[in-house]
């Protein structure tokens, strides 16, 4: 065989290595990116968790609280996507459900289909009861004047430095209180918290979860917050990329505090949309169901 020919034919497959090698170097990033703008930031999963304390009723027990939050209607989370939303969390059966703040991106830019997502948000089932708090989304953009008597017509409490009563039948009850939004809204810590008795099961619906080191001071069990998107973008076996002021310290998950007069359990739940980018990478949204259980002691 000519000896040229060999050392042409060599080189040839040298380069074709070489080019397969290179693509498949460079879809490794385009892979990546598309799976975090196309397909997790559609995903939604459902954590379950059980909170247990003695101070829940024998009445309340087994009874499920739905969590969503930080959904962010707008060009990247449609009517659509909303719409099934609901019917997820409507298949869960939960007894109350509660909004932790944030639902329209914009909420100033979103009116042509506000009304329409007002109807979805409505078709939400809980006998219980639907609570929501303001997010820092919900006071900007105008959202101040709207929000608070929008999700009421979609047949939410919206509770801002308020407390109410959960009652079941019998006159047993557990309490849920909601916070303004800290960064943009006016809370109102002590004065909300402070009469909350020791001996009820008392939660708290509040946006920004890192509060939750001034919430210890009072008989808080359980605070429940958003707000973080658990990063929205996160490194394996690291953590998040960028963290936001106010959930920097809580971001994602359960943590069990020691209170100044019982446990507190705090749930930061990732969130269904997404600002700024239309991404998500390793940190899947999600709804969370909490399970009350009464504990002996």
């Amino acid at each position: 065989m000519n000896t040229h020919h060999v050392k042409k034919e060599q080189k040839k497959s040298i380069l074709k290595k070489f080019i397969i090698s290179l693509i498949s170097i460079l879809m490794i990033p385009i892979s990546f990116y598309f799976y975090a703008t196309e397909i997790e930031r559609r995903l939604v999963s459902v954590t379950w968790n059980e909170i247990e304390a003695p101070t829940i009723p024998k009445e309340f027990n087994n009874k499920k609280i739905l969590q969503f939050s930080d959904v962010h209607l707008g060009p990247e989370f449609t009517l659509k996507q909303l719409d099934n939303l609901v019917e997820k969390m409507n298949e869960l059966c939960p007894d109350i459900v509660v909004f932790t703040g944030d639902l329209i991106d914009k909420f100033g830019s979103y009116n042509e289909e506000r009304e329409e997502a007002k109807e979805i948000l409505r078709k939400i089932h809980a006998p219980l009861g639907k609570y929501a708090v303001f997010g820092n989304h919900d006071r900007g953009g105008g959202g101040s004047l709207f929000y608070k008597r929008y999700m009421e017509e979609a047949g939410f409490s919206v509770l801002v430095n308020d407390v109410q009563k959960i009652k079941v039948e019998n006159g047993k009850y557990i309490t849920i209180s909601g916070l303004d939004d800290l960064l943009l809204g006016k809370p109102q810590i002590d004065s909300t918290l402070k009469n909350l008795r020791q001996q009820d099961f008392n939660m708290l619906l509040v946006h920004e979860p890192d509060v939750v080191d001034k919430v210890a001071g009072y008989p808080v069990d359980f605070q429940i917050s958003g707000h973080s998107h658990g990063g929205q973008v996160q490194i394996p076996f690291v953590g998040p990329l960028i963290t936001t002021k106010l959930a920097e310290k809580y971001v994602e998950g359960m943590y069990e505090l020691e209170g100044k007069s019982k446990s507190l359990y705090l749930y930061v739940n990732r969130g269904i949309g997404t600002t700024r980018m239309p991404v998500r990478f390793w940190s899947v949204p999600e709804l969370s169901v909490f399970v009350l259980k009464q504990s002996s002691n």
